[in-house]
């Protein structure tokens, strides 16, 4: 018998079967990979599930008639803080403030009461109530300063301003008639004044903000205005989210371990975000400017909110989309819209001053943090020139931090907000101002 002979086709036909070899050897790689991965995520899920006490900040908030939006009282505040392993678990007092209980109306009567009205840097959810200055400074005070018997009581919301405040005082602190009462101004406070560059910030609408604002009447004069209990249902239309997947978003709300690979290892998703943004960017960038803080949106807001009565300023000599507004009070020259914000400034300023007056209350201003710098810084000239008209004295935690030798970065970590080392070096510095102006407790 003659042997078979090999077809010339033979090796065609063999081929499938090679590749097909090649495809099941790279699909079982494929799903080792995908089942180690598959397991190092359960894995780290599991560990900091049990390592970590909650995933995101929590803050209950509450809408008041007359006074705008505040923390539900009697409440639980959760902060997570992933940069920093922070978390903070407070709970609010009983009129809705991040603070211990007011004290009673006879020990406010009997000692010298001071109430401490501001926004996120008093009300401080970065660290335990205990570690917060105004508690601090009450036990110093009780050492070094027994004869005042000094009690303190904080009212903070984060993102307000002096003429958001104005309720605070009217509506919490007023009763217990403080001797002293201590504005805690931050160099967003300018903004936060301003109906249009808080609506810019915020996206909302600049005719149905959720706190008090003022408001120039047909004859040019300031008016206060009451928040809007319908604020939500008039935001502006809100942006979709191009620096992030969507499925990724909801995603870091409930995994543990994906909100870990965000915050701890978000270099990637960042790297995705700087696209993403200089896509969007305009194109004429400036330099200077990170890609990320081109956002169109920023335009499309300004438009819209520009056409309002209110803020037809908003255009006017800048481009919002390009700049901060809060670093804007660092310049010497400032647009239109930003000297207005800092005539609202003194409106609120005088309505505080107005009161204090009428109440028989001491009045002060803490500047507060680096940010406002001291004097020669212009944000700080420009609160300076605003106080010295009105005769309202300055605490400087920042001039304090430096004549002590301090190194004021030491005193954040937190969220840009103060540590509590931080806390301590402000609350040390209204304890010099008390030491030197003990008649404020007369």
């Amino acid at each position: 018998m003659k042997p078979r002979s090999i077809q010339p086709n033979a090796p065609a036909n063999l081929a499938p079967r090679k590749y097909g070899r090649t495809l099941r050897v790279a699909a079982w790689n494929a799903l080792f990979i995908i089942f180690g991965l598959l397991l190092i995520a359960l894995v780290g899920e599991a560990y900091l599930r049990l390592a970590n006490p909650f995933i995101e900040t929590h803050i209950p908030r509450r809408f008041v008639d007359g006074v705008g939006i505040i923390r539900e009282p009697n409440s639980e505040l959760r902060y997570a803080n992933w940069d920093d392993d922070a978390f903070i678990v407070s709970h609010t007092n009983s009129q809705g403030f991040l603070d211990r209980e007011p004290v009673s109306a006879e020990r406010a009567a009997a000692g010298c009461h001071i109430a401490f009205i501001g926004d996120s840097f008093v009300e401080a959810i970065e660290v335990p109530i205990a570690d917060k200055f105004q508690a601090q400074l009450e036990e110093m005070a009780a050492r070094e300063l027994p004869h005042l018997d000094i009690a303190t009581q904080a009212y903070g919301i984060s993102d307000t301003g002096q003429i958001n405040q104005l309720p605070f005082y009217d509506e919490y602190a007023r009763h217990l008639k403080p001797k002293l009462l201590v504005l805690v101004f931050h160099i967003n406070d300018f903004v936060n004044n301003s109906i249009a560059l808080q609506s810019l910030a915020l996206g909302m609408d600049p005719e149905r903000l959720p706190y008090t604002f003022a408001q120039r009447d047909a004859n040019g004069a300031m008016k206060l205005r009451p928040p809007d209990p319908e604020y939500a249902r008039f935001r502006l239309p809100q942006p979709p989210n191009a620096w992030h997947w969507r499925t990724w978003d909801r995603l870091v709300r409930v995994s543990y371990f994906a909100k870990w690979l965000d915050m701890k290892k978000g270099w990637a998703v960042d790297r995705v975000s700087s696209i993403g943004a200089r896509i969007s960017a305009p194109a004429e960038t400036d330099p200077q400017i990170p890609a990320w803080a081109y956002d169109p949106y920023v335009t499309a807001w300004a438009n819209i909110i520009a056409e309002r009565p209110c803020c037809t300023l908003l255009l006017d000599d800048w481009q919002p989309a390009r700049w901060y507004a809060d670093t804007l009070f660092t310049q010497e020259r400032l647009p239109p819209v930003i000297e207005e914000a800092l005539e609202y400034t003194a409106f609120g300023i005088d309505e505080f001053k107005r009161r204090a007056d009428r109440d028989g209350v001491n009045l002060a201003i803490l500047s507060a943090s680096v940010y406002m710098g001291t004097r020669g810084d212009p944000q700080f000239d420009r609160l300076s020139a605003i106080a010295e008209a009105r005769d309202i004295p300055i605490i400087s935690d920042y001039d304090y931090i430096i004549r002590q030798g301090y190194n004021e970065w030491d005193s954040f970590g937190l969220n840009s907000h103060w540590n509590a080392t931080g806390h301590r070096w402000t609350a040390e510095a209204i304890l010099e101002y008390l030491k030197e102006n003990q008649d404020v407790c007369d």
